[in-house]
């Protein structure tokens, strides 16, 4: 069965989240065929820029994490310090590289202490771009779940992100809902923007604090409240909330039924397997690192009526997926 399939069925789906990140090394290509391989709906890149304006998958424009940079001498001299959304931050930044220059770079894991496995492949894989992914999920029946990170940033120095993801999608022959792709974003106003310039379906990110980084709500719990869902419903078809939203103490907090009320699908981010990411009843021992119950928070989520979720480790997400079946 389809994504698509799914969804008209009203079962749930499964995003990979950066790929099948709990395993392989996060926006690889790689990361994104074990995915699909373990059956993800949709793989989730998250895009920023390059100098010469490519989309490319990065969790962030500051790649000091996730690539080899540090090693390359030739490229020590662009360290720079950037103040992005308010928080300045020091490292390199993908904006200050041409995509040839990136490309001679390799991923590496982010979180390495946590799990150091994936830390394995360290130095095999490149940087993919936007390009790349499509080509790899159409060639896999998949959908794509594209982020626009810090899109007032990027608009900010000349780099919007918007005409050239909708005109890639499109080039894709991707322009209206029917497409297998949802773009999702933490602001708002860049997806104001995108509802006028393509019909793709549209997700609202909210995080459990703060607020958009555009300043177009007050914040996130503002948002939340039923006039804030009856808005949110005027431009998107979902809302991405964060898990920790949907439950308190083990129980719904009814926030998916409030967004449903509203005309909105529920996409949750984001169930990983260990401790450290787990609600204190769904885990194991006391090591942080050690895997916990995940199985459990998937299915006491799913029971509350989300329409999908995003999953580090896709293969147990679709197992939970077809048990809500």
């Amino acid at each position: 069965m389809t994504q698509e399939a799914r969804m008209q069925h009203g079962l749930p789906i499964v995003i990979a989240h950066r790929g099948a990140s709990g395993e392989r090394p996060e926006h690889t290509l790689a990361a994104y065929t074990l995915a699909i391989e373990q059956g993800a709906d949709f793989i989730e890149p998250d895009l920023v820029p390059t100098r010469d304006g490519v989309l490319v998958a990065r969790h962030e424009n500051r790649i000091d994490d996730t690539t080899d940079v540090a090693r390359h001498p030739e490229f020590a001299a662009r360290r720079a310090t950037r103040t992005i959304d308010g928080v300045e931050m020091t490292g390199w930044f993908t904006e200050d590289f041409t995509l040839a220059e990136l490309k001679t770079l390799r991923a590496r894991e982010r979180l390495p202490q946590l799990r150091p496995a994936n830390a394995a492949y360290d130095g095999r894989f490149e940087i993919p771009t936007l390009a790349e992914i499509i080509a790899l999920a159409k060639a896999n029946n998949v959908g794509i779940y594209p982020e626009t990170k810090h899109p007032s940033y990027f608009a900010s120095i000349g780099l919007p992100l918007e005409e050239k993801l909708v005109a890639q999608l499109s080039e894709a022959g991707w322009s209206d809902a029917s497409a297998p792709v949802f773009i999702q974003s933490f602001e708002v106003a860049n997806l104001k923007r995108l509802k006028a310039m393509t019909g793709i379906r549209l997700i609202q990110l909210v995080a459990s604090e703060g607020g958009p980084a555009d300043d177009a709500a007050p914040s996130y719990a503002a948002m939340l409240t039923a006039a804030g869902l009856d808005d949110i419903a005027t431009y998107a078809y979902g809302l991405g909330p964060q898990k920790e939203l949907l439950e308190r103490d083990g129980a719904d907090t009814g926030l998916v039924a409030a967004a449903h009320a509203a005309g909105l699908k529920v996409h949750p981010w984001t169930f990983r397997a260990e401790n450290v990411f787990l609600p204190p009843a769904d885990r194991s021992g006391s090591d942080p690192h050690a895997t916990g119950r995940m199985a459990d928070e998937m299915a006491r989520l799913l029971s509350y009526g989300i329409d999908g979720f995003f999953t580090d480790f896709p293969l147990q997400g679709a197992k939970a997926r077809d048990a809500a079946r």
